[in-house]
């Protein structure tokens, strides 16, 4: 039976290192490739050649979520090394679980901004990882 339920943020859970972030506020990831026509004789490509393929993203969590990060790497979230496993679903209403891995991520900045007005705190981070596996 093909099951055409679409997930929403609500059955979203991201375990960082173990850890379940729950203040989490956004979340992007992506795989990318290099690709480039291979130009010979004539004007038109004669294929398509691939390169390096990247992996990145950013996550968005509330201050307290960052704090713990930073103790996690003793000062500085530029110091981890995780693992991150994002899955949508939630098993206890009935939904099928889909999980992706990311292998190997490390932040790329840690910064914080808050201004006039402001409720609280949302950190976004910025990260590259080595790997990404679908559907785990």
């Amino acid at each position: 039976m093909f099951d055409s339920r679409q997930y929403e943020w609500a059955d979203l859970t991201l375990i960082l290192g173990g850890q379940d972030i729950t203040g989490i506020r956004a979340v992007k990831y992506s795989e990318s490739i290099e690709r480039e026509p291979l130009h010979a004789k004539g004007r038109y490509p004669h294929s398509i050649q691939s390169g390096n393929v990247t992996f990145k993203g950013e996550i968005a969590m509330l201050q307290s979520d960052y704090e713990a990060l930073v103790t996690a790497g003793n000062g500085s979230v530029l110091s981890l090394n995780l693992d991150g496993l994002f899955s949508y679903g939630n098993p206890s209403a009935g939904d099928t679980l889909t999980s992706d891995r990311a292998i190997g991520i490390r932040f790329l900045e840690a910064a914080k901004d808050i201004k006039q007005g402001d409720k609280f705190q949302e950190i976004k981070l910025p990260f590259v990882f080595l790997k990404l596996k679908n559907q785990v």
